[in-house]
């Protein structure tokens, strides 16, 4: 893991605190539902504490809120928290239209209008990534920071041609077992054995017609424009092959106050394999934005 000196030692403290969101109540199950509405489509999300300040979880494609089962708990009397579910995928209304991150990212302003927040730190894994660099630029008065976990925030690069095979990996009668040949590699370890099941069916559950427009709008190249961050930024990523040599160097370009790590020994979903290192980082990061108490 590359860390500054500053921030190891931080991390090393946070993450012997014993309040995990596994050592608790599960906090995202005992919070009541709540429902935003955008354009006629219910946007389901779930609100913990009080306060016009948030940070606002923002899942990855084919998924649901429950990808932050590991964070709500460590946030939860600390910082107001909004869980919630983009169109298509959980909970959420599931209409036969285009999902573009635009889309997704105006869902993310139906809630922050739903529950009274004015601004927010916007966390967002994989496609949560691009939906949050696409608010940070639709609703630039709203966003306090961003944190990037495992996800794109410069061009992937990939063409038409190259979107469409990927697309079509996800079509016919074969879609359950797509998923589960592409989530299984992600939690290689025995112990890992429910959490890899919990998200290969969330993504099973989603519906074929999602899972394809929302893969197109992420992929978009309409939306992969190198502009500034014009917030503080936390990215997060898992150490691997997965990502070009040059990733790092593109995304400390786009701001000043960009913070990059890297977690060894770890997968895409990281922050549901090693919760302890992930929140940590998150809880440093919230606390020198001056908006997480205790």
């Amino acid at each position: 893991m590359t860390l500054g000196r500053k921030w190891l030692l931080t991390v090393v403290a946070l993450a012997s605190w014993p309040d995990s969101a596994s050592s608790q109540v599960d906090a995202l199950s005992r919070t009541p539902s709540r429902f935003a509405s955008l354009e006629g489509v219910r946007v389901h999300y779930k609100s913990l504490g009080t306060g016009r300040t948030a940070v606002v979880l923002v899942h990855c494609w084919a998924c649901d809120m429950h990808v932050w089962q590991e964070q709500v708990g460590a946030l939860d009397g600390r910082v107001r928290a909004l869980a919630l579910d983009l169109p298509g995928h959980g909970r959420s209304d599931k209409p036969s239209r285009a999902y573009s991150m635009a889309f997704f990212a105006q869902a993310v302003n139906a809630v922050f209008e739903s529950a009274g927040v004015d601004r927010a730190v916007l966390v967002g894994h994989s496609m949560g990534v691009p939906v949050v660099r696409e608010f940070s630029r639709l609703f630039p008065g709203k966003i306090l920071a961003i944190v990037a976990i495992d996800g794109w925030l410069v061009s992937p690069g990939l063409d038409s041609a190259a979107v469409e095979r990927q697309v079509r990996l996800f079509e016919g009668p074969d879609l359950a077992r797509s998923f589960e040949q592409m989530i299984a590699p992600m939690f290689p370890k025995p112990e890992q054995a429910g959490v890899r099941r919990q998200v290969t069916q969330t993504a099973q559950a989603t519906p074929q017609h999602v899972v394809q427009a929302a893969f197109r709008g992420m992929m978009d190249p309409a939306i992969w424009r190198d502009d500034p961050l014009k917030v503080p930024a936390l990215v997060v990523m898992a150490k691997g092959p997965n990502w070009p040599a040059n990733y790092r160097a593109r995304v400390l370009r786009l701001g000043a106050d960009v913070r990059y790590e890297e977690l060894e020994g770890v997968h895409h979903f990281l922050m549901l394999e090693r919760p302890d290192l992930f929140n940590a980082l998150l809880l440093e990061f919230l606390k020198s934005l001056g908006v997480m108490s205790g």
